[in-house]
């Protein structure tokens, strides 16, 4: 099905809320029969940041719909139905059934994927009783599909950085601009720290209309210290776990998720703070495989990590969380790497070149758009990585196992896709 809704538009993405709105109004306009929405942008760390969100909400006792996008390893995972128990994630049947009726009222006329998966979502939880929704920008925020929500609760704007400069532009303030773009008049918004110029704009859209800006540094603060994690704003100090989610980054991402809680007026008790950042989970995000069958590939002792980044944000912080753990427990670190040829290598590796002299370069399964492994390599030899080709993640994982005279840390990164390939070898499937 997703298949025949797929040749309904002659391009993947097309940035446009025309045809989306046209099929929503078709549906009954299910996007105005949503539980308090909180609408979250950004280049990175979307998706931790809605982790910590829903772990927040669902650890006080709210059922929260939660829309994230891609998925990792199911199609079904871009879509969990809350429940006062805790959410699940739609079932194939709950999923024919939406995807039928849009085709059946779309009635053949062009639309995007991304629309279809977009309309798909709203519907599911228009059919579903719950406290909150949380949707995740797909690409830029402007004219992305989710920007039919005409007054959230809270829109929230994770750290910018270049990341789809063909469809958002070339510059930060171009691409901030877009970002911004799901700011709404009077409600409140809350930013992560941005480059200045990127910060810019998203001020001065939100003072065009009238939103009450929260940023990073400024109206709240998060940072570490003693082992735990400190927030503070206007409404006081809250002394926390430091988060589950590896990385020093995960810091600033909880504490967006905090302050666009507090913002958008939720009371929750501090134990649900002190749980939310403490349980939140989001796979393929400097995740450890200690337990599936790929560690088994591998010497005793020695750590396998998988983070999806592409971006050269993306590799910045994944580059200062191993610094991290170098500093910590010292290992030889080296990565499998896979890309698609719609990112650029170059400004992705040289953030890993400090840390790691050896790479192995991988295909990326499950898309026609992967950069050649061969070509990968090469970028990374340029920057004194010794540097080869593998078929696969295993054979990769293969070849590293008795490279180095004491166990290894390994990262394998690059792609969403590869990393979606990899739980899946490993048999670690996201719930």
């Amino acid at each position: 099905m997703l298949a025949r809704l797929a040749a309904l538009h002659p391009k993947t993405i097309d940035l446009s809320l025309e045809r989306i709105a046209r099929l929503l109004a078709r549906l009954g306009d299910p996007q105005l029969k949503l539980p308090p929405v909180i609408h979250v942008a950004g280049t990175n760390g979307k998706g931790s940041t809605v982790a910590f969100l829903r772990a927040m909400l669902e650890a006080a006792g709210r059922r929260v719909h939660v829309y994230t996008s891609p998925h990792l390893v199911r199609f079904n995972e871009r879509f969990r139905i809350g429940r006062v128990s805790g959410g699940r994630l739609v079932t194939d049947d709950e999923l024919v059934a939406v995807l039928t009726d849009i085709e059946r009222v779309n009635a053949g006329e062009p639309i995007t994927v991304f629309e279809v998966t977009t309309v798909a979502g709203l519907a599911l939880f228009a059919q579903h009783p719950a406290d909150v929704t949380l949707l995740e920008v797909g690409m830029g925020g402007r004219f992305d599909a989710t920007n039919v929500i005409e007054r959230p609760a809270a829109t929230v704007i994770t750290p910018i950085s270049f990341d789809h400069m063909d469809f958002l532009g070339t510059t930060l303030a171009a691409i901030a601009g877009e970002k911004a773009g799901i700011l709404k008049r009077r409600v409140p918004a809350v930013s992560a720290r941005q480059p200045p110029e990127a910060l810019a704009v998203i001020e001065r859209q939100a003072a065009r209309l009238a939103a009450p800006l929260a940023v990073s540094g400024e109206q709240w603060h998060a940072h570490e210290e003693g082992g735990r994690m400190v927030y503070q704003d206007d409404d006081g100090l809250l002394d926390l776990p430091r988060p589950r989610l590896v990385g020093r980054h995960q810091i600033e991402n909880a504490g967006a998720a905090i302050a666009a809680l507090r913002t958008a007026g939720f009371v929750l008790p501090t134990s649900a703070y002190e749980a939310g950042v403490a349980g939140a989970d989001w796979p393929a995000r400097l995740q450890r495989l200690g337990s599936g069958r790929l560690i088994r590939l591998l010497p005793q002792g020695a750590e396998l990590w998988l983070d999806g980044g592409h971006n050269a944000g993306g590799a910045e912080v994944a580059a200062a969380a191993l610094a991290d753990l170098e500093e910590r427990a010292p290992k030889p670190l080296a990565l499998v790497c896979g890309m698609l040829d719609t990112k650029e290598p170059l400004p992705f590796l040289q953030h890993f070149a400090g840390l790691s002299r050896r790479l192995v370069a991988v295909p990326v399964p499950g898309s026609d758009r992967g950069r050649p492994a061969a070509a990968l390599a090469e970028t990374a030899r340029a920057l004194g990585f010794t540097a080869d080709v593998a078929g696969d993640v295993e054979a990769a994982l293969a070849r590293l196992a008795g490279e180095f005279a004491v166990p290894p840390r390994l990262l394998v990164t690059g792609s969403l896709y590869l990393a979606g390939d990899v739980l899946a070898r490993d048999g670690t499937l996201p719930s």
